[in-house]
């Protein structure tokens, strides 16, 4: 569990720093919309909650398969399970070249979380 924890770490604190720092930007390059107004503010808001998530799964890296760790692990296959249901039903507007991408990536990591209890 320690490489999904450490991958799922660098990639959610990576969003979340953009996030924090560009949410037009980032909105605008995900959903091909103009991040104004109150997308910005919930664009910073989930860039918060993404960073947060980098943290927890860095810090709990080490740890050696604890209830804490498999909690931790079971909340990132549903983060990243709703992910990938939002694109695909559309839930998120229409899914571009770039969300579908995004939504692959969640896909890969869901397995990934659902293989590691095996």
């Amino acid at each position: 569990m320690k490489q999904i924890l450490v991958a799922s770490a660098l990639l959610e604190t990576g969003a979340g720093l953009v996030l924090l720092v560009a949410p037009a930007m980032a909105i605008g390059l995900v959903f091909d919309l103009p991040g104004a107004g109150a997308g910005v503010f919930i664009g910073r808001i989930a860039g918060a909650a993404l960073l947060s998530l980098g943290a927890a799964c860095w810090l709990a890296r080490l740890d050696g398969g604890s209830a804490a760790l498999r909690g931790l692990v079971t909340g990132m296959l549903i983060y990243n399970a709703a992910i990938v249901a939002l694109v695909v039903t559309s839930t998120l507007g229409p899914p571009g070249q770039i969300l579908w991408s995004i939504a692959a990536l969640h896909g890969a990591m869901a397995i990934w979380c659902a293989w590691s209890f095996r």
